[in-house]
């Protein structure tokens, strides 16, 4: 498949923007969020309004799509 382009935003209006597979974890997501900003990747917390993502499922799985932004808490 083709790669995703996901947006992640932190609270400071920092914005992330990181390549990936659909067949990535969100850990996954996670690792590459961390070697960007130089924060440890268990520390990050991703979510999309009130939804929390979980490190084990595919970003397939949630839906998420090519530029979609999630919230980097």
């Amino acid at each position: 498949m083709a790669p995703l382009l996901v947006i992640a935003n932190d609270r400071l209006g920092r914005k992330v923007r990181v390549k990936c597979s659909p067949q990535d974890t969100v850990g996954d997501l996670k690792k590459l969020i961390a070697a960007q900003t130089g924060n440890k990747a268990e520390k990050i917390v991703l979510k999309k309004w009130y939804t929390i993502y979980k490190d084990h499922i595919t970003l397939e799985d949630y839906e998420i799509h090519d530029g979609m932004s999630l919230e980097m808490h």
